[in-house]
Order: C-alpha cells, then structure tokens, then sequence
C-alpha cells in the first residue's frame, strides 16, 4: 500500500466502521488514537501501547517544535524512528497549544507569534510552517493549521475566527503540496453554530482534503452542547472519507459520538487518568487512591486481561498509587489504554453486525451498576 486511502466497510445508523489505509499500516476504525506529546505516550513503551491495540499515536508539533525541535528529530531519521514506533502517526498542527499553554500571543492574518511556555523563547507559527515541522516530522497525517477559540464565545467572534482557520486551511493544502502515502485533514469549525459549520464544511470540501476533522469541541462547551453539534455536522462531510473528532475523550464521549458517525478520536484521559489513580472500566471510573481498596484482594476487573488486572490486586495499584510509585502510572496507563482499545473494538464488531444499539444500551447499563461493592 503505497498511498492514502479510506475504505467503509459497514454502517449502522449514522455510526461507520472501515479502515484507513496508509504505507505504514492499516487503521481500524473507529479508531482512539493513544497522545504521545512529546514524542511518548507517557508511562508507557511503544510496544506496550502497540499490545493495547493502538494502530496509529497522536504528535504534538507545538511540543515536538520546542523541544528536540522538527529539525533535530528530522536529522535523527523521523518522529517514527525517533520514538520507536513503526505504524501510523498523525500530528495535529500546534494551533490548539499556542492558544492554550503559549503566553504573549498575537495573532494576526499571516499566523500566531507567541512565546515558549519552556524558556519564554519567541516563535512564530504560520499555516506554512506547521506543515513544515510536520513533514519535518514525517508524519502520515498532517492537520491543517487552524485558530481554535474556547467556548462559549460571541457568534461573530466565532465567524470571524473560522473564516480565518478557512483562509489558514487553503494556505496549508497550498503548502502541503503532493506527498503521495500521505495524507492532510482540513478541520471544521464554526463553535455551536449549525450555519456556521456548514460554511465551514462547504470551505474545506472545495479545498479538498484526504480527511475532515471536527474541531472546536470538547473545549468547554459540554457533551449536550457537543453532542448537538455531532448529530448535523459529520452529516456536512463526505461519506467516503474519515471525520476526526479532535481532543475527545471519556468513553460516553466516544460511544456518542461514533454513534453520530465519527471514525477517529483521541484523547490525554486515558494516560493522564493513570498517572492520577485513575481507572476507565466498564464500570464507570475507579479511583484506586480511595481508602476502600487498600485491603481488597480482587482485580480491578475481573474481565479485563491487561498486565493490572490480571497479575496485581486492587491492594497493590491502591499502595503503589498512594507511595507514587512509578509502576502505579505505568499499570493504570496500560489498563486505561486497554480498556479504551477494548471499547473501540467493541464498537467496530457492533456496527459490523449491525447490533450497535444493543452494545450501547450494555455499555451504558454497566456503567449504572457502578463499581463493584468493597469488602
């Protein structure tokens, strides 16, 4: 396979199952895509990630810029090299982080210039340099650069603000050029807007992009609020190409939204949840740093056969989480990564079998029942 291509293999009601194609191997979807900042998914090695189920990782081009920097990782032979990861990448484009962590920034119709929130060191980022350091990187999935403003905001502000990521998306489709095995995501925005996110979609379609992601969600406004922007705006897109769901999220966010037809998602809650004593389980949320495990022999699921459940006791993640032991990150990462992975592949045998409202109405009976009595 030497070029970038989406297959859809299956639908049920609005939700989709298929796979994206790529040199570096084939995506599942609907596919989570595991964080890997800095070049790592934190606590935990490629190969493990790889064992969860992962088929692609998520780069960050704002982190990966400042720190080695595009050039250094570029000379070193690539991001996949650099971090031992042979399959798929996607990198966003930096504008979510500038917005976000950056301080002093100011942004204007050519890009943003902000300053390091690691030394106070002054960049600039432009829709062309963001595909630079991504093809620097060597990413298979390059985003366009786009202005993400937090919610809630004033509709004019919103407008404004989406015309400009418009004019930034046709300047990175401009400067992305022909990269045959590659691939480039245009990204809708338009906040909570129904107008709004069509213009946007009818943009980036006459542009014309390898895939279309949903940006501007999970930013605030509330998964209501998101979920009503979910049931019309994938529905703008074209049906033979993947939509991205950015930056989303708990596993209610994500049943939900494959159920309104989104291909990809990814998400820092399943890691940073594991470095905080956080576990997803079919249960709902466990948080092993409560007192009520410290005595319990059982698995944190009985089911589940990642290495956390099924070589220690909920004793032993509640002494590891409660000393910050190192290794209470790295199971609870692995077992949230597991169980977001599991998820996934239910969701994708569901809507291949066209049984997606069954698996549903499970997945949000279990989590009623809530966490298992303590002893």
């Amino acid at each position: 396979m030497s070029r970038f291509s989406f297959t859809l293999n299956a639908t049920d009601g609005a939700a989709r199952s298929g796979v994206i194609h790529t040199p570096r191997g084939a995506i599942r979807t609907p596919a989570f895509m595991p964080v890997g900042t800095a070049g790592t998914v934190k606590a935990m090695m490629p190969e493990s990630v790889r064992a969860t189920g992962a088929d692609i990782l998520l780069g960050n081009t704002y982190h990966l810029m400042l720190r080695p920097t595009a050039e250094r990782v570029h000379a070193l032979g690539g991001l996949h090299r650099f971090m031992n990861w042979d399959r798929p990448i996607l990198t966003d484009s930096g504008g979510f982080q500038v917005m976000s962590l950056a301080s002093l920034r100011k942004l204007s119709e050519e890009g943003v210039r902000f300053s390091s929130h690691i030394d106070g060191s002054k960049h600039m980022l432009t829709p062309e340099r963001s595909i630079e350091i991504q093809r620097l990187l060597g990413s298979d999935i390059v985003m366009c650069f786009d202005e993400c403003p937090a919610l809630p905001a004033d509709e004019k502000a919103v407008a404004e603000s989406m015309r400009l990521s418009m004019r930034w998306a046709r300047r990175s489709k401009e400067a992305f050029g022909d990269r045959p095995g590659h691939a480039l995501f245009g990204i809708m925005q338009g906040g909570v807007t129904r107008d709004l996110r069509e213009e946007s979609a009818k943009a980036l379609i006459e542009i014309g992009f390898d895939g279309y992601a949903v940006g501007g969600l999970a930013v605030g406004e509330g998964q209501e609020a998101m979920f009503g922007v979910l049931d019309y705006a994938p529905g703008f897109l074209p049906q033979d190409k993947p939509r991205y769901l950015m930056g989303v999220g708990k596993p209610d966010d994500i049943v939900g939204a494959v159920q309104r037809g989104i291909d990809m998602m990814d998400c820092v809650l399943p890691s940073r949840s594991g470095r905080t004593g956080q576990a997803w389980t079919r249960r709902g949320a466990v948080n092993l740093r409560n007192a009520r495990h410290k005595d319990d022999p059982r698995p944190l699921d009985a089911a589940c056969t990642c290495p956390a459940c099924r070589n220690y006791s909920r004793a032993y993640l509640h002494h590891v989480v409660r000393a910050d032991e190192i290794i209470g990150s790295m199971l609870l990462t692995w077992h949230n990564l597991h169980y977001y992975q599991e998820l996934m592949q239910g969701l994708r045998d569901a809507i291949s079998a066209g049984t997606l409202d069954a698996f549903v109405a499970q997945f949000h009976a279990q989590r009623a029942e809530g966490d298992i009595e303590p002893l």
